[in-house]
C-alpha cells in the first residue's frame, strides 16, 4: 500500500513513513492510494470472530508490505490487552433496533483509545527498529490527548507534547493528562480554543526548519494509522448487529476521523446506509450538510467539549474524495477557507458526500434532556457526546428497517457534572481511576503564540 497527500504536492510514502510523518509536507493528509476491497466486510464474513483477529485482517491490507501480518497481529493483540471489557468493544440493545456501540473500555475511558493503543505500539516498533527519536505534538479537545499520554508515557524513543485548550476540557479529561508521571509527557494549557491548539500544531509542522529540527511527528487524527484502527469497529459492529446485511451510524462528531473511518470502512466493502454526522451547537458539519457551503463562525463553549470545533482537519480527506481526488482543487478550496473562513462545493461534489451523510445539531438543553431520557427509559447513564449521537440517530434514522449504530464515544464518569445534572446520579469512575482526583498536576500555562509554544516544545525535546 501506498499513500498520497489530499494536496497532491507532498512524495507518495509507504505505511511506515506515513506513521513517522503524520502531516504531509505540503500541508495535507495522507490517503490510501487506493482503497483495497475487504471482502468479509462487505459479506458479513466477520461474524463471530474475535476482534483482534478481524482488526489484523481488516489492517493487514493498508501497512503491506511494510509490516507483515504475523508482526500487526502481535502489536494488535497487545493493545488491546489493555481493555477492561473481552469485547473490547462491546454492543448494548436500546430497542426499536437502535444500539450503543461502547467505545470507552480502554484505559482512559474514550473511544481514541482502540486507535492509540495500537498506534503507541507501532510507533515504537519502527522507532526502536530505525533507531530513532521523535517529538510527538498534539492538541487535544480532550481525550486524545489522554489516550496519546498513555499510550506514549515512558517510551524512550518518544518525547509527548499535549496542547489543550486552557479551562475548555473537563476536569477528569484534564487530571487524565497532567497526572502522569513520565519524563517524556509535557502538558500545555493554551489559552484558547482547541482550533487555536490545532492551528498551532499545523504551524508548527509547516515551519519546516523547526519539523526538522525537534524531530515533529503526530498521532492525533491527522495521523493516518488513527483512521485506520477505528475502520475495525464499524466492521465488527456490522458484523456483530446484521452480517452481510446495510447498517447505519450515528457518530458524535468533533475533528472528523471517526466519521471518515466509517466513510473509509464503506470505501472497503461494508454495506452502510447512512453516516449520521451529530454535532453540538457547534454545528459547522451539520450546516454543510444543509447547504454546501462550509462557514466557519466562533467556537462556543458546551456540555459536549470534545466537539467544540469549527475546523474539522479530517474533513480534508472527504473533501479529496468528493473533488474526485485532486490536489489543487483541496488545496484551492482551503486557501479559500482560511482566506475568507468560507467556501462552497459545486453540486456534483457535494452530492458524493450528502449520498451518505446526514447532519444533526443539538444543543445543551437538547443533550441534557436526551441523557435524562436514556435513564429514565433504559436505566442507562450517558455522557454528553453519546447523548448528543442518540438523539441525532433518532431524528434522522432514514430506514427504521436498517439497524442503527451509535458510537458511544466516552465514560459517563468523564463528564460527571452534566450527567448528574440531568440524571442526580453522579457516575462513578472506574477502580483504576479512583484516586485520579487526588493526584498532583503537572502543565505549563502558555499564551496562544507560535514562538512561545515552539520555544517550549524545543526545550522539552532537547534539541
Amino acid at each position: 500500500m501506498r499513500y498520497v497527500s489530499t494536496r497532491g504536492q507532498a512524495p507518495v510514502l509507504g505505511f511506515r513513513d506515513v506513521l513517522l510523518e503524520g502531516l504531509a509536507r505540503d500541508g495535507g493528509l495522507y490517503v490510501p492510494e487506493a482503497w483495497p476491497t475487504i471482502e468479509a466486510m462487505a459479506t458479513g464474513g466477520f461474524a463471530g470472530r474475535p476482534y483482534v483477529e478481524v482488526a489484523t485482517e481488516i489492517m493487514a491490507p493498508f501497512v503491506e508490505p511494510d509490516l507483515g501480518r504475523d508482526e500487526l497481529g502481535q502489536l494488535v493483540e497487545a493493545a488491546y490487552s489493555s481493555f477492561h471489557d473481552p469485547d473490547i468493544v462491546p454492543l448494548r440493545e436500546l430497542g426499536d433496533g437502535h444500539w450503543l456501540l461502547e467505545l470507552f473500555h480502554g484505559p482512559t475511558l474514550a473511544f481514541k483509545d482502540v486507535a492509540l493503543q495500537l498506534v503507541g505500539r507501532l510507533f515504537d516498533h519502527e522507532l526502536t527498529a530505525r533507531g530513532k527519536r521523535v517529538t510527538v505534538v498534539g492538541a487535544t479537545s480532550g481525550d486524545t490527548g489522554s489516550a496519546a499520554i498513555e499510550a506514549l508515557a515512558d517510551l524512550a524513543s518518544v518525547e509527548v507534547i499535549i496542547l489543550h485548550p486552557r479551562g475548555r476540557v473537563s476536569e477528569v479529561q484534564r487530571r487524565q493528562m497532567t497526572t502522569v508521571v513520565a519524563d517524556n509527557v509535557h502538558n500545555v494549557a493554551v489559552q484558547g480554543t482547541f482550533d487555536d491548539c490545532q492551528d498551532l500544531v499545523k504551524a508548527m509542522f509547516a515551519d519546516t526548519e523547526f519539523r526538522s529540527r525537534v524531530g515533529l511527528s503526530a498521532v492525533n487524527s491527522i495521523n493516518w494509522a488513527r483512521v485506520m484502527a477505528q475502520i475495525v469497529y464499524y466492521a465488527t459492529a456490522a458484523a456483530r448487529v446484521a452480517p452481510g446485511a446495510p447498517v447505519s451510524f450515528s457518530v458524535p462528531t468533533g475533528n472528523f476521523g471517526n466519521v471518515f473511518a466509517g466513510w473509509a470502512a464503506a470505501q472497503g466493502g461494508l454495506p452502510i446506509d447512512q453516516l449520521v454526522v451529530a454535532s453540538n451547537r457547534n454545528d459547522i458539519l451539520t450546516r454543510f450538510l444543509e447547504t454546501g457551503e462550509m462557514r466557519a463562525d466562533g467556537v462556543v463553549a458546551s456540555l459536549s467539549p470534545s466537539m467544540d470545533i469549527q475546523v474539522s482537519s479530517n474533513f480534508e480527506r472527504l473533501l479529496f474524495e468528493a473533488v474526485d481526488r485532486d490536489g489543487e482543487s483541496v488545496d484551492r478550496l482551503l486557501t479559500e477557507f482560511r482566506a475568507t473562513g468560507a467556501f462552497g462545493l459545486e453540486s456534483d461534489a457535494f452530492d458524493r458526500i450528502a449520498d451518505r451523510l446526514t447532519g444533526h445539531r443539538l444543543d445543551d438543553d437538547g443533550t441534557l434532556a436526551t441523557i435524562g431520557q436514556i435513564h429514565d427509559e433504559l436505566g442507562i447513564l450517558v455522557d454528553p457526546h453519546t447523548a448528543v449521537g442518540i438523539a441525532a440517530a433518532r431524528a434522522c434514522r432514514a430506514d427504521p428497517n436498517v439497524p442503527m449504530v451509535t458510537l458511544a464515544t466516552a465514560h459517563p464518569a468523564k463528564f460527571p457534572d452534566a450527567v448528574e445534572q440531568a440524571t442526580g446520579a453522579r457516575p462513578e469512575l472506574p477502580p483504576f481511576l479512583a484516586e485520579l482526583m487526588d493526584r498532583p498536576e503537572r502543565l505549563t500555562p502558555l499564551d496562544n503564540d507560535l514562538t512561545t509554544v515552539e520555544d517550549f516544545v524545543i526545550t522539552a525535546s532537547g534539541r
